[in-house]
């Protein structure tokens, strides 16, 4: 019988025994098992981030996939529109560059006449008297002549020797019907004294501008209709007013000769008419 127990006893240290080192692995398994399944969760969870992230991008791809189609679409529309914009516009170009053309040749033609224009002035008048000059100033003609050949201080009476020179002037406006004359008085800066009679600069200006006038329409014929008087006292010199030879140059009549400007319009409009046949 005590056989019996001390061999039940070590039966049971033995099986107390083997329990222990099962329950041991069983317990290093189970916490192997636990680290991977924390591992396993954190990667679960780091691709359910993953795939929401990637859902929303898709979406956004989609929605930008769709935006590309609509604005595609409104390309196309845009793109119509601006062919046919830029088909209009280059046709605009092609018009106005004629009508550019056009009046280019008019110009061109304005600027022929006003040329042969300066030439019979020249010749008629003489290019060698250095108180008179012809030139061309902003597409017109003028004649700058002193005031020394016209006038005495302070008078706006004509004197004789003036009249042959405007007779000379006389002659080339009577020979241009087209044209018109516009008479400019120039004084100095020094003011004018009143007596009366004339105020000031202006006044001045004015009244030789209109003695030249009279001038040319009483004695050399020439037709009223054509001629402009102008005064512009002391305010466009030709130079500063600092010396008495700059002052006898800024005491002039310029007489400016010019096309009539609704016939030089109509000038334009033939040759324009001209182009279109």
């Amino acid at each position: 019988m005590r056989k019996i127990v001390i061999a039940l006893s070590v039966l049971m240290a033995l099986t107390s025994c083997v329990s222990k080192k099962e329950y041991a692995a069983l317990e290093a398994k189970q916490k192997e098992t636990q680290d991977l399944l924390n591992s396993c969760t954190v990667k679960l969870n780091s691709c359910l981030e993953e795939k929401a992230g990637l859902a929303a991008t898709a979406e956004s791809y989609k929605q930008h996939n769709q935006d590309l189609i609509n604005s595609s679409k409104d390309l196309t529309v845009l793109t119509t529109k601006g062919a046919e914009n830029l088909e209009k516009s280059l046709e605009s170009l092609k018009e106005k560059d004629l009508k550019i053309s056009r009046l280019q040749d008019a110009l061109t033609k304005k600027d022929s006449v006003t040329l042969a224009l300066v030439t019979s002035l020249k010749g008629a008048v003489g290019i060698n008297d250095p108180d008179i000059e012809v030139n061309v100033e902003k597409g017109v003609v003028f004649i700058s002549i002193a005031d020394k050949l016209l006038f005495k201080s302070g008078s706006y009476d004509v004197s004789d020797k003036a009249k042959s020179v405007l007779a000379k002037v006389a002659k080339v406006v009577n020979d241009k019907p087209d044209f018109e004359c516009m008479v400019e008085g120039h004084t100095d800066d020094v003011p004018y004294k009143s007596n009366g009679v004339i105020l000031d600069n202006w006044d001045l200006s004015v009244k030789r501008s209109t003695s030249i006038v009279r001038v040319l329409t009483n004695d050399l014929g020439v037709n009223p209709a054509k001629l402009i008087a102008a005064g512009r006292s002391s305010y466009v010199p030709l130079v500063a007013n600092d010396s008495a030879e700059n002052k006898a140059r800024n005491r002039r009549t310029r007489i400016v000769v010019m096309p009539k400007i609704d016939q030089f319009y109509d000038m334009i409009e033939k040759e324009m008419k001209k182009q279109a046949k």
